[in-house]
């Protein structure tokens, strides 16, 4: 069993902003996956299907970003999934626009959701794939940046590519392991 969770904030008005990549990358597992998120549990909107024989579980937690650990915790442990086949999926500001970055552990970092991540579950030894939405620029604060959408069209589909990379790494993480799964995401751009 898998479980991959996309971090983010619910509600119209987050939608497509920098801050909710990870649902942006689940939403677009589900349709790659014809796993349809329909079930309301733990904090998080659910779907369960399988990749190649495989359960995988996809996750947008409903706690607001800050309290993302709530859910998180609440699945590991009614899942009893061990810690290696939880992917967490999250917005990077240190990483450029698109940028993808893959580890099988790690701090949170700057990131809120990922402190409460960790601070719940009491470890880090967890894979995290982080996608870049870019440094803020100078005179922004932060939370205005990320909580930004994306201004150009170059910017937007910049971003739909990484998800779509971001999604077949969790699938070839899924479907072949680490080492299959970290050269997708870092494949060189095609173009």
């Amino acid at each position: 069993m898998h479980i991959i969770i996309g971090l983010g904030n619910p509600g119209k008005e987050y939608h497509r902003t920098r801050h909710n990549v990870g649902f942006d990358v689940v939403d677009v597992l589900s349709e790659k996956l014809g796993i349809a998120l329909t079930k309301i549990d733990m904090h998080g909107l659910i779907g369960e299907g399988f990749v190649g024989g495989e359960k995988v579980i996809l996750v947008k937690p409903q706690t607001y970003m800050n309290c993302s650990g709530q859910c998180v915790t609440e699945l590991v442990s009614w899942y009893k999934a061990p810690m290696e086949n939880v992917m967490v999926i999250y917005d990077d500001i240190d990483l450029p626009l698109g940028k993808l970055r893959l580890r099988a552990s790690g701090s949170a970092g700057t990131h809120n959701g990922m402190r409460s991540v960790i601070g719940l579950l009491g470890r880090q030894d967890f894979p995290r794939l982080r996608v870049g939405v870019g440094k803020k620029p100078e005179g922004w604060e932060l939370a205005d940046w990320v909580l930004s959408h994306y201004q150009t069209e170059e910017d937007r589909r910049t971003q739909f590519d990484a998800f779509l990379l971001a999604a077949d790494t969790a699938i070839d993480w899924v479907k072949n392991g680490w080492e299959s799964a970290m050269c997708t995401a870092n494949a060189p751009k095609k173009g």
